[in-house]
C-alpha cells in the first residue's frame, strides 16, 4: 500500500522527514493518504450519514440543489454516459454562509444534519487549507494564504450492480484544482491511479484517513514540480459507495501561476498564466479529461 500512495502523518509535518516525504509524494505519485489529522472520526461517521439521507431524497428534491457559477457544485444525476454516478455540491460555503443555508433550504435538511454539515464543511476546508499550506512550504512559499481559496464541498454516489462489474464508473482524468481532499467509502472501492508505466493500481481505503490528490491547478501553481495524478473508478464488486470531500480548486481572483519565488528557484517559468475558469471550460467543451495543459505550457 505504501508503494501505492504513501501515508503522510499531518502531526509530524513540522519534522523535516515527514516534510520532505510530503514534498516527493506530491511530486509523484501525486496523491497521498493522511493520517492524524485534525476532523473527529465521529464527525466523520456523522458526515457519511448525512451523505447517504440526501441521496437517497427523491430526484425532484435533489435537483433543487442546483449549480452557483461553478457547474460541479450542483446536482448531477446519472446518466446514460455516467450511469453510475450521482454528485451533489455546495460552492464556497466558508466565505458565503447564504450558499450554505440555500443548499439547506432547498432540500429540506433537518437542523441536525444542518449542524453537521456545517461542522464537517469548516472542517474539511480548514483541513484542506493547512495541507495545502504544508504543500507550499515544502517548496520554499512561506507566504502564500490558501484559506481564502474557494471549495467544493462535493458528495459522490457510486451504484454498483452484478450487471456493471468491470465498468467504468469515472473515466481516466485529472482533477481541475488545486488538490481534492477525499473521505472514500472504507467497504466499496473502485479508485485506481495509473503509474509511469501505464499500469493502473488499485487504491485501497484507509479507515479514518483523507486522500489526497493534486490536480492540474496544483501542477501548474508548483511550476510543474507537483504531479496531477491521473486516476479513474471501475467497478468491481457491488454495493453503493460514497466519497465526499473538498475540492479546493484555484485563488479567489481566477488567476492561476507559479509564485515567482518559485519561478527564480526553477530558473523557468513552465507554464503561462490562465484563468481557473477557462481550463474548466476547456474541459467541459472538449471532453478532455487528461492533457490539458499543453495550450499553456512555455516549455
Amino acid at each position: 500500500m505504501e508503494e501505492i500512495v504513501p501515508v503522510v502523518d499531518f502531526q509530524r509535518l513540522s519534522e523535516e522527514e515527514e516534510r520532505k516525504k510530503l514534498r516527493k509524494t506530491c511530486e509523484k505519485p501525486g496523491c497521498f493518504r493522511i493520517i492524524n489529522h485534525s476532523i473527529p472520526l465521529t464527525l466523520m461517521a456523522d458526515m457519511k450519514s448525512v451523505v447517504k439521507y440526501l441521496h437517497d431524497l427523491p430526484a425532484e428534491i435533489k435537483m433543487r440543489n442546483k449549480p452557483s457559477s461553478v457547474p460541479e457544485s450542483g446536482y448531477r444525476a446519472a446518466s446514460p454516459t455516467s450511469p453510475l454516478y450521482e454528485g451533489m455540491g455546495i460552492y464556497d460555503m466558508h466565505a458565503s454562509p447564504q450558499a450554505f443555508e440555500d443548499f439547506c433550504s432547498n432540500l429540506n435538511v433537518s437542523p441536525r444534519h444542518r449542524q453537521i454539515i456545517k461542522e464537517y464543511g469548516q472542517a474539511i476546508h480548514d483541513l484542506a487549507s493547512n495541507v495545502s499550506q504544508k504543500m507550499a512550504e515544502s517548496l520554499g512559499i512561506v507566504d502564500n494564504d490558501f484559506k481564502d481559496w474557494p471549495f467544493i464541498l462535493r458528495t459522490i454516489k457510486f451504484s454498483f450492480t452484478p450487471d456493471v462489474i468491470g465498468s467504468m464508473a469515472a473515466q481516466l482524468h485529472s482533477d481541475t484544482g488545486f488538490i481534492t481532499l477525499l473521505q472514500d467509502d472504507e467497504h466499496v472501492s473502485g479508485l485506481e491511479m495509473i503509474d509511469d508505466f501505464g499500469t493502473f493500481k488499485a487504491v485501497p481505503p484507509i479507515p479514518g484517513a483523507f486522500l489526497c490528490i493534486v490536480g492540474d491547478v496544483g501542477h501548474v501553481w508548483s511550476n510543474g514540480n507537483f504531479w496531477n495524478a491521473r486516476h479513474r473508478v471501475i467497478c468491481k464488486e457491488t454495493g453503493t459507495g460514497y466519497s465526499f470531500g473538498a475540492y479546493m480548486l484555484s485563488p479567489r481572483d481566477g488567476n492561476v501561476e507559479a509564485p515567482k519565488k518559485l519561478v527564480e528557484v526553477d530558473h523557468v517559468q513552465r507554464y503561462r498564466p490562465f484563468k481557473y475558469e477557462d481550463l474548466r471550460d476547456f474541459k467541459i467543451t472538449t471532453g478532455k479529461r487528461v492533457e490539458v495543459l499543453d495550450q499553456y505550457r512555455i516549455c
